[in-house]
């Protein structure tokens, strides 16, 4: 980690994710804050993060809007459960360079019958990096799965 990664303030509010949630451990360390109002969730661009151009990395901005849209939604719905994405689009804005803290907050959220939508922003010192949209799936079973869901006990708080 260099000295600017190390350096970089977690807002007040965040907590860290949990790890053992599958592909958003990609994302690691990586932080969310749940507040009455809505989600956000963000993270310290790390090495691991960067593409050969030394920049985040499109696939971690996309991952990191697609977590914090899908749980704006499920946020508004008062779901604890996953839901699929339908869709997601991204306007990638600017880069996210390694050592800056990038959050992604959801601004707008519209929940329906059995799909919610959610709009929202990737922000970091210097600006927007990434507006995103996305569209999710809201089951009214508990899916396909013949066991618990590998995350289960995660999202149970066990």
């Amino acid at each position: 980690m260099s000295d600017t990664e190390s350096q970089v303030r977690v807002p007040e509010g965040f907590e860290r994710l949990p790890s053992g949630l599958g592909y958003t451990d990609t994302l690691q360390p990586c932080y969310r804050r749940i507040r009455t109002s809505g989600v956000s969730f963000g993270l310290s661009v790390e090495a691991q993060h960067c593409n050969v151009m030394g920049i985040c990395h499109g696939g971690v901005l996309s991952t990191l809007a697609d977590i914090a849209a899908a749980s704006g939604v499920n946020h508004a719905a008062g779901r604890d459960a996953g839901s699929p994405t339908i869709n997601l689009s991204l306007d990638f804005v600017s880069a996210g360079k390694r050592g800056q803290w990038l959050q992604a907050d959801v601004l707008q959220v519209s929940v329906k019958r059995r799909f919610g939508f959610a709009s929202g922003l990737i922000s970091g010192p210097d600006g927007v990096v990434v507006r995103f949209n996305g569209t999710f799936y809201l089951p009214d079973h508990e899916g396909t799965w013949k066991r618990p869901p590998p995350a289960a006990s995660l999202l149970a708080g066990e």
